[in-house]
């Protein structure tokens, strides 16, 4: 009897010790960051080693030798659209990045196979998408971590910046976003309603565009609003004045300044107020 029971709570034992499994926190964490530019996206997926009193670049990470930019699985760079980088061409999707870091410059490398632990074996040069030289820059204060970040970002494009120890890299990439608005405008243009062109109209003024198409295209706005709004009569104002018709822009801006003080908006109201001291000198 004995040795039964024994045996039954040995038997217990032995399955809780299989289900249970202590978990520590990664060595090297995964990180995830998506950022939009413009009309388009691009995602990075990567582990993060960290020093941890270890010297990186000449030592861990050997210089002049092809590295995996990263720990664990490949880092995975996904573009929405078709984009360029270092101006050139590279279509949408996801690539694995690799680097081969040097004192002075790194060689970037967007790689199409995308299923490797570390480095591929073989490398074929027959699955480099786009390859990019960038020079190194160095660092005030260490970063502990390997850290990519997307930086300076504008409405066509960004950096793809990668940072660890003492060094840095920033790789520029860009999407072709005037051509995508222009063939949403032309799509939109078939049928459009008030916002459309308001939309138009205020791209074409801050992409410095056609003027002209964006002064017909406000015009049309506001002919087709019930209620026009001080905010369709600011961007009227700048539209005008852009266009050299300062009378039209003053009419403009004394519109959407009454319109904004009936409705409390006071930063419409000092901005009006603003380009009319300008436009009346």
């Amino acid at each position: 009897m004995k040795k039964l029971i024994f045996s039954f709570l040995l038997s217990v034992a032995c399955s809780f010790g299989a289900l249970a499994q202590i978990q520590t926190p990664a060595a090297s964490p995964e990180q995830t960051l998506t950022q939009s530019v413009g009309l388009s996206s691009v995602t990075v997926q990567y582990s993060r080693p960290a020093m941890r009193g270890r010297t990186i670049f000449g030592d861990l990470v050997p210089l002049d030798k092809l590295w995996r930019t990263g720990a664990n699985k490949n880092t995975l760079v996904t573009f929405e659209s078709d984009a360029t980088v270092g101006g050139s061409p590279l279509k949408a999707g996801t690539y694995a990045l690799y680097t081969v870091p040097s004192k002075d410059e790194w060689t970037v490398y967007f790689y199409t196979d995308t299923e490797n632990w570390g480095l591929p074996k073989p490398w074929d040069e027959n699955k480099i998408a786009a390859v990019y030289n960038v020079k190194a820059q160095s660092l005030d204060t260490s970063v502990e971590s390997f850290t990519i970040t997307i930086d300076k970002v504008t409405d066509s494009g960004a950096h793809l910046t990668l940072s660890w120890e003492n060094m840095s890299v920033a790789i520029p990439f860009g999407f072709d976003t005037v051509s995508a608005v222009m063939q949403t405008i032309e799509r939109t243009m078939n049928g459009p309603a008030a916002g459309d062109y308001y939309q138009a109209a205020v791209y074409f003024l801050n992409a410095d565009k056609d003027i002209n198409k964006a002064k017909t295209w406000i015009d049309k706005a506001i002919a087709m609003s019930e209620k026009p709004a001080y905010w369709y009569y600011r961007q009227k104002a700048l539209i005008y004045a852009k266009s050299g018709d300062k009378k039209g822009a003053i009419a403009a801006a004394e519109r959407s300044m009454e319109l904004a003080q009936a409705a409390g908006s006071q930063d419409y109201v000092a901005m009006n107020k603003k380009s009319l001291a300008e436009w009346t000198k």
